[in-house]
């Protein structure tokens, strides 16, 4: 099935300010269901499952639209494709009636073993050329649009020849596939890697963003670890304004996945997420449960998100992956707005 993926997303539905269906979250994100727009599922909890997992899946889709988040599809592997997987990743979709789906770009298995990790690719041109037509399969096979996350790294693999965000841009455009903006993780890696953050987001084809991610981090001795396990901090809803700012975007996500907290705090960020998104597209920022679904589209015509052009500078979860997690032991600053 073959895409013109910025006309596709023309018509994708806006989902709103969602949260991540996590078992332990359950029954109050349930109770909580006319202050969440949308929930994300990760489908290696729900694929071809019954019990407990089944009735959760049915309950959470009868009352919110569902996407899913994978971290098993393994797209940058050089292990085959798994057709088992696909088909049952298809017929979940299929059951839910999700609009898209994504993944990492990363892979998580070799030599057919899993390794519980999403481990970043080599930024080379090989790597583009093999990742692109995997994609392309996916795509054809699962008959969605499919978006991939950048996502936190701790090392540059050997073989590169391009930055992060070059090979990031050129997978996303030779592909021709969407973009899941984890904000969190560009704040992570650039303090690990000493980048500016605002830089690297000015550099990616932001137009081809759906989604986002928005998330807490730990800290480490030498540096900071994308957990999941804490509340957001300022810089990184700075740059989710950032980004709302410039470019319409489907569906916002916060992710909390350990250390849970009282659930008010978490409608709390929610509720800040939410006020961002009302500065710049209303349509994102209210839509509720049980509403019309607008598409990006009609977004763009009734927000002033209609006028945004994002500005180009090509120089410049749950489901057995292994988290890191340290104690804080130092305070990081935010790096510079472009």
């Amino acid at each position: 099935m073959a895409f013109d993926f910025l006309t596709t997303k023309k018509n994708l539905p806006v989902l709103g300010v969602g949260l991540g269906l996590r078992r332990e979250l359950a029954h109050e994100t349930f109770n909580n269901a006319d202050k969440i727009d949308w929930l994300e599922l990760v489908p290696e909890n729900y694929m071809d499952l019954g019990g407990m997992a089944r009735e959760r899946l049915e309950q959470a889709n009868s009352a919110f639209p569902l996407v899913t988040h994978g971290v098993n599809l393994s797209i940058g592997s050089t292990d085959p494709l798994s057709e088992t997987y696909l088909k049952s990743l298809k017929k979940l979709l299929d059951t839910i009636d999700a609009p898209w789906f994504s993944d990492h770009l990363c892979f998580t298995s070799i030599g057919g073993h899993y390794l519980h990790d999403l481990l970043p690719l080599p930024a080379s041109k090989e790597a583009i050329q093999h990742v692109v037509k995997r994609i392309k399969i996916v795509q054809d096979c699962i008959e969605r649009p499919l978006l991939l996350e950048n996502i936190s790294y701790y090392m540059n693999m050997p073989g590169s020849e391009l930055t992060e965000v070059q090979f990031l841009s050129d997978v996303l455009e030779k592909a021709d596939c969407g973009l899941l903006l984890d904000v969190n993780n560009v704040y992570v890696n650039s303090i690990n890697h000493n980048f500016d953050p605002y830089k690297y987001l000015n550099a990616l084809p932001i137009e081809r963003t759906v989604q986002m991610h928005v998330a807490g981090h730990s800290h480490g001795e030498e540096m900071i670890i994308d957990t999941h396990g804490n509340p957001v901090i300022e810089p990184v809803f700075e740059l989710l304004d950032y980004v709302l700012a410039r470019v319409p975007v489907n569906a916002v996500m916060l992710e909390r996945d350990q250390n849970y907290p009282e659930f008010s705090e978490i409608l709390d960020e929610l509720h800040q997420i939410r006020t961002i998104a009302a500065n710049y597209q209303p349509r994102l920022a209210n839509l509720k449960p049980g509403s019309t679904c607008a598409s990006t589209s009609e977004t763009e015509q009734a927000s002033p998100s209609s006028e945004m052009t994002p500005d180009r500078d090509r120089d410049g979860h749950d489901a057995d992956v292994i988290r890191m997690n340290s104690d804080t032991k130092r305070l990081v600053k935010r790096g510079a707005r472009a």
